[in-house]
Parts: structure tokens; C-alpha cells; sequence
């Protein structure tokens, strides 16, 4: 994993930004959360973009808005960043609606995607601008720039023109910038969405360290979902204007609430079943493409015969070239497809039935031959690992 690169003393600037004095107002904010936003809707003509949405994030976190292209990710944020006015609802930060505020008056600053650097401006220039718009001193302007380029560790490009610095080097001027104005929330627009992949894994640490230190609440717009899963706190998947789920990227991930959350994070295998058995700690599915039912760990609120989904992830799904020796959760099959990529590969294994099942390995060992395209496995998993979907 890469390591961030070293960052200054924090004591001085912790208290430069954003101080808490008040512990009691603090815990309120983050119980009842510090940006609120309730009921919201926006509707471009007949296309309702954003439907009905209740949402609170705490005070401090990183809060990503994952989804896909048109499920009103962006329009939330705009609407955050008074881009966009909500048809109906109300936002607040702070206990404070800001539906009133014009852009400029917001307790928010927003990072786009392209940066949005001014060309003929040096770094510190760029920097200072917004700062110049709110009517400082020029000694007040200096000393700010000066902080912002120690804690983005650019200070020795301060001279530089953005065409000549590198993606990487462009966003943090960017973030710089965003931050110098000291906002209660920062908004990220697809904030990785112009580097390489390498420099993006690279960037998402440090970007993290920097908001983190700084202690500012953040907003993020993004579609990939290991960029929401490395840097968010919590995560909101979106759906054709609605939330589907809400939670940190280890509830969205092990415990998705519905096909769709769990098909949009990572990969998944899902099976369709009826409940032929119910007790209080274990429920056994009926899957017709299965030879043998599926066994889960938990009983389920329902009667024998309901129909539901299980979703079990590939890497829980292990290979073997014996039957195992557990009655339940495992089913015989031929590899037809191994997809190499490098730290595992995914094996794509046919049934009998004709449904084809996905098991991650990890290659810990440079030549794998055990197991090829074309060789008669069992495939298995524990009952743990079965995750049932909501319908």
C-alpha cells in the first residue's frame, strides 16, 4: 500500500480550523447530524432527478454519494452547493438552512472534477483568490497561502503555472484552494475522476490524511466504488434518484440490504430460493439451478415457501477437487473461464444446471496449476458467508 507523504505538525492548524470549544454542541451535531437534509426533491420538466431523499452526516466525516450515471449523485451535491435549488425540502448545516444562501454566502466550497485552476494564475495566485473575493488583508491572504501550501506540501511550486504541474500536483492546489476559506463542508465532485489509476490510489490516501487533519465535514460525489470504499466513512448508495442504502463500506459490502447494492459494490453471486426450513438460528433455502440447499446462519422473518435471494460474495466461495464434507452450501461444477488478474484470479464455474458461480482465489504462489479450465470441482461455502436480499 502506498504511504501518504508526511504531514506537518497539527496542533497550531487544528486549532487555525475549525476549533471545537463547545464538546456538548459537538455531540448533539454528530447525533442528530451536522448537515441534515430533509425530504429533498428536484425535478428538471417531468424527470424527478432526486426523489424524497432524508439524509444526516456527521459532523467530521467523509460521506460519499456512490452510484451511477444519472441517479442524481451530482444533482444532491449541487443542490448542496447552491448550483441547483431543490423543487421541495429543506438543507441545513449547522442547524442553519442554507436553501436561501446564495453560492458564495455557503458555509461550502466545492473541488471539481477538472480542478477548475485558473491557467494564467500561478499556484499561489489560485490559492489567493477566493481569499482576495472575501476582502482580506494582503498580509492575512499571505499567511493563509502559506498554510495552505505546507499542508498540501506544495510550497516549493508556489511560482508554477498549473500546465506546469502534474495531475496530482494540480489537485492539491485545487484542494488547497477549496479549503482556504475555511468551509464547514467541502464538496468533491468525482474528485479522482482525472488521474490514472496508480496516481489515484496514491492521491485517495492522501487526500483522506489531508481532510482528516483538517477536521472539515465531506461531501463526495463518485461512481467508482473503490474510491468511495478507501476514503469514505459512509457511504450512500443512489438508485434512480433514491438512497438505497446507507452505511460504512464494511455494512454496504458484507451486508447489502438488496440486489442492487449488493451487484453495485464489488462482485456477487445471487442466488433465487424458497425457505423450506425456519428456526431461530438457522434458515435452509430451496434453489432450483442448486443440487444441494443453502444454509444460513440466522433465522429469517418468514414462512416456509417464501421466495427471497441469497447473495454470496466470490471470495467466500472456495474450490476444492474432493466433495467437502458439509451437507449444505455446496454443489459440484466444471471450470469454464479463469480470469487472471494479477493478486487472484476468478474462476467461473458451471453446474450442472447450467448456472455459472464466481470464486476468487488469491494467487500466493507464482505458477497456480491446481486448478485449470475444464476440471470437475466442488464448490463450497460456510454458513455464514449467505447474505439474504431484500425482494
Amino acid at each position: 500500500m502506498t504511504t501518504a507523504s508526511p504531514i506537518a505538525e497539527t496542533t497550531d492548524q487544528q486549532a487555525l480550523f475549525y476549533s471545537r470549544s463547545d464538546l456538548a454542541q459537538d455531540a448533539l451535531l454528530a447525533e442528530r447530524g451536522f448537515i441534515e437534509i430533509r425530504a429533498i426533491s428536484k425535478a428538471f420538466d417531468s424527470v424527478l432527478a432526486v426523489d424524497n431523499i432524508d439524509l444526516q452526516i456527521r459532523k467530521g466525516e467523509i460521506f460519499a454519494l456512490l452510484g451511477g450515471s444519472g441517479c442524481g449523485k451530482s444533482t444532491l451535491l449541487r443542490m448542496l452547493s447552491g448550483f441547483e435549488t431543490p423543487t421541495r425540502g429543506d438543507i441545513r448545516i449547522d442547524n442553519e438552512s442554507i436553501l436561501a444562501m446564495p453560492p458564495h454566502q455557503r458555509p461550502t466550497n466545492m473541488m471539481f472534477q477538472s480542478y477548475a485552476l485558473f491557467p494564467h494564475m500561478n499556484v499561489e495566485k489560485n490559492i489567493a483568490y477566493g481569499l482576495q473575493q472575501q476582502g482580506l488583508s494582503n498580509a492575512d491572504i499571505g499567511q493563509k497561502v502559506d498554510e495552505m501550501l505546507r499542508l498540501v506540501h506544495m510550497d516549493a511550486y508556489r511560482k508554477r503555472k498549473p500546465n506546469q504541474l502534474s495531475g496530482g500536483q494540480r489537485q492539491r492546489v485545487a484542494l488547497a484552494r477549496s479549503l482556504a476559506r475555511h468551509p464547514k463542508v467541502l464538496l468533491l465532485d468525482e474528485p479522482m475522476g482525472a488521474l490514472d489509476k496508480k496516481l489515484r490510489s496514491q492521491m485517495q490516501l492522501e487526500l483522506v490524511e489531508i481532510i482528516k487533519q483538517v477536521g472539515v465535514t465531506c461531501v463526495m460525489v463518485t461512481h467508482d466504488q473503490e474510491e468511495a470504499m478507501t476514503m469514505a466513512d459512509r457511504i450512500a448508495i443512489m438508485n434512480q434518484g433514491r438512497l438505497v442504502q446507507v452505511g460504512t463500506p464494511h455494512e454496504v459490502y458484507e451486508y447489502p440490504n438488496c440486489q442492487f447494492a449488493a451487484e453495485f459494490i464489488g462482485s456477487v453471486n445471487v442466488f433465487d430460493g424458497k425457505v423450506y426450513e425456519e428456526g431461530p438460528q438457522h434458515a435452509r433455502i430451496r434453489c432450483e439451478l442448486l443440487r444441494q440447499p443453502i444454509l444460513i446462519d440466522h433465522g429469517i422473518s418468514g414462512p416456509a415457501g417464501q421466495k427471497l435471494k441469497v447473495a454470496v460474495r466470490p471470495e467466500k466461495v472456495l474450490l476444492s477437487k474432493q466433495p467437502p464434507s458439509q451437507p449444505d452450501n455446496w454443489n459440484s461444477g466444471r471450470i469454464m473461464e479463469i480470469a487472471y488478474l494479477g493478486g487472484h484470479s476468478i474462476y467461473h464455474v458451471e453446474l450442472p444446471t447450467g448456472l455459472v458461480v464466481q470464486a476468487t482465489r488469491s494467487n500466493t504462489e507464482r505458477r497456480d496449476v491446481q486448478y485449470r479450465i475444464h476440471d470437475e470441482v466442488f464448490i463450497h461455502w460456510n454458513a455464514d458467508s449467505g447474505v439474504v436480499l431484500e425482494q
